[in-house]
């Protein structure tokens, strides 16, 4: 069983809400990445997705966007960042997701990418650019090595769409509180429920909410047919404050200890 399916099983029979969070991958610094998801995963979240810095993060906001560019001043890789999967596969039990542009996963070589992925440990990949449309293929051979691919719906999916992703989708369905970029909100949007609730009728696949997941009452109000909520920009901004690598590492356990 894929590591992502395993963990949410557990969740339904724990009856509690998973906690998938995001980090940029090499901001400040790949060892600051792994230090940080082991401190993750000491804290109880449930996966992590490691992004894989691009120059055109066309899905994010402007703190993912200037991590994004933080870390590939810094000379970070996709080659890189599936060497810290495996690095941190031999560490913690949790499922690790990449999430990366298209691009990057072209210029690699999508046989090869997959092979190294699959080799260092990835749980599912996450490419926001793939259309459903093109993506069969891709998701075919990845699900050959035991790998998701996740799809996202947003509130602007049409039903035909939604019926479409839910066919193919496998580990858990990304589902978007907005029409828009990666940010922290103060509230999540009535659009988001309404899709969630619409999602939910048509699937048994868990569903994740992400983009503007930044408090405990935000994970509490998506209410029973939410499976786990993503949060990203919210601890990309803990970690654009800067200080050591300690320091950082410390002040995100301290900001995940109120998802607990």
């Amino acid at each position: 069983m894929n590591a992502i399916d395993h963990k949410f099983a557990l969740l339904k029979t724990g009856q509690r809400k998973g906690i998938i969070t995001y980090l940029t991958a090499g901001d400040p610094d790949l060892q600051a990445t792994e230090a940080i998801v082991l401190e993750m995963a000491c804290r109880g979240v449930d996966m992590v997705e490691l992004g894989v810095p691009f120059s055109d993060p066309v899905a994010d906001g402007p703190v993912i966007q200037a991590a994004s560019k933080r870390s590939l001043e810094k000379g970070v890789t996709l080659d890189g960042v599936l060497k810290l999967v495996g690095n941190l596969k031999s560490r913690i039990e949790i499922p690790l997701l990449l999430m990366s542009y298209y691009n990057p996963i072209f210029c690699y070589g999508l046989t090869k990418f997959i092979e190294s992925a699959s080799c260092s440990g990835v749980d599912g990949v996450i490419v926001p650019d793939l259309p459903l449309e093109e993506s069969e293929t891709f998701s075919r051979d990845l699900k050959k090595a035991g790998i998701h691919l996740i799809y996202f719906l947003a509130p602007t999916s049409s039903d035909e769409r939604i019926k479409a992703t839910v066919k193919r989708a496998g580990g858990f369905i990304y589902c978007v509180s907005v029409a828009g970029v990666t940010g922290a909100r103060d509230d999540i949007p009535a659009q988001a429920h309404k899709l969630l609730k619409k999602v939910s009728s048509m699937t048994e696949v868990p569903l994740a909410l992400g983009f503007g997941i930044s408090s405990p009452e935000q994970v509490k109000s998506i209410g029973k047919r939410g499976s786990a909520v993503i949060i990203g920009s919210a601890i990309m901004k803990l970690v654009e404050q800067g200080g050591g690598r300690e320091e950082i590492t410390r002040r995100v356990g301290t900001f995940l200890e109120e998802f607990n």
